[in-house]
């Protein structure tokens, strides 16, 4: 097809995020009384004072025997924020709740109408020929996992993930998951979990394309042992003074809590369509315009691969030449994940 040679990428070019989580909050119970978890108290959060050790990596000139015995009969007291589920507690209780917004594709601002109707009839295109089953059902599977409970899925014994379509605020429908029995590394269901997995993705389908109103709370328990430590959402602060707490963990009023943004991340961690090699079998990534893993330091989609967000959506807008397959999947991903997208520069 012909080059579009007129076309430019809008200025101003802006989606908001179509899956909208709020914040995790945290609260703590028996696993055996999972059914009556809404009378479980909240996991609170507390300072603990401890004396550490030197144990950072020492300069050249600091690594003299006397200085160092110095240094390391010098306290070094440091304030941290915990949290930790009751000593009669081996059960921690995660909840939040998802809105599937639909128009997904659709720009919230766009300064150029020629640009914005090229792109809604790509979108209209994508959805005509994949819809958003793809999609849905990899977010769908990440729901499922409990991948969004991070460190706290780590070494749990047992996590049971209910995810609940709500309707005047009362479950209509509810799916019930075996977390740990769903792999981190891939998005194939279990026998057991296929029918549920297909219903809870078809729901997310219908919210992304408009069909309906999707409201879903999410509530996973993880068994995790009596009085053992749990992990929320750690607040960044630059600019703490000396002798500040060196650790402040979030929390919403007196209820430790994961923000949501990390939810969102771990729920849109379904991009395998990256560029690697053979040997590397990292899993999917959350899905970012150049593939940044920053636990890796790492983009796996380079501008000079043309595997990056905007090489793609540019060759498709701009030249006609419409991605694989996959690469579409991840253009409208990064849609449904929102953001600032223009040529303003």
């Amino acid at each position: 097809m012909a080059k579009n040679d007129k076309l430019k990428t809008a200025s101003v070019l802006a989606f908001e995020r179509k899956l909208d989580p709020s914040d995790a909050l945290f609260f703590a119970g028996q696993w055996s009384r999972r059914d009556q978890a809404g009378e479980w108290p909240a996991v609170t959060i507390r300072e603990k004072s401890v004396r550490g050790t030197i144990s950072n990596r020492l300069k050249a000139k600091d690594q003299d025997p006397a200085k160092l015995d110095a240094r390391i009969e010098s306290p070094n007291p440091q304030t941290v924020d915990v949290a930790a589920l009751p000593s009669e507690a081996d059960t921690l209780m995660a909840r939040f709740t998802l809105r599937v917004l639909s128009g997904a594709g659709k720009p919230s601002a766009c300064n150029d109408a020629d640009y914005q109707a090229k792109l809604d009839q790509a979108v209209r295109g994508y959805v005509a020929t994949h819809g958003f089953a793809e999609l849905a059902s990899r977010y769908a599977y990440n729901l499922a996992n409990g991948r969004f409970l991070w460190r706290n899925r780590v070494g749990a014994e047992q996590v049971e993930v209910q995810v609940r379509l709500m309707e005047q605020g009362e479950p209509a429908e509810i799916w019930t998951f075996d977390a740990l029995s769903l792999s981190l590394r891939g998005f194939e269901p279990t026998e057991e979990a296929k029918t549920s997995l297909h219903a809870l993705a078809g729901c997310i389908t219908d919210g992304l394309s408009g069909g309906r109103h999707v409201l879903l709370e999410v509530v996973a328990f993880a068994r995790l042992g009596a009085g053992q430590e749990v992990f929320p959402s750690q607040e960044l602060i630059l600019d703490r003074g000396r002798g500040d707490k060196s650790k402040t963990l979030y929390r919403v009023g007196e209820t430790a809590g994961m923000h949501s943004q990390k939810l969102g991340n771990a729920i849109r961690t379904i991009d395998t369509w990256y560029p690697k090699d053979e040997d590397e079998n990292l899993g999917p990534i959350a899905v970012e315009p150049y593939g940044s893993v920053t636990t890796q330091g790492k983009a796996y989609r380079q501008p000079k691969q043309k595997a990056d967000f905007y090489s793609l959506l540019d060759s498709w807008m701009l030249k006609d030449q419409a991605p694989t397959v996959e690469q579409q999947h991840f253009v409208m991903a990064i849609l449904i994940r929102g953001g600032v997208f223009g040529d303003a520069g």
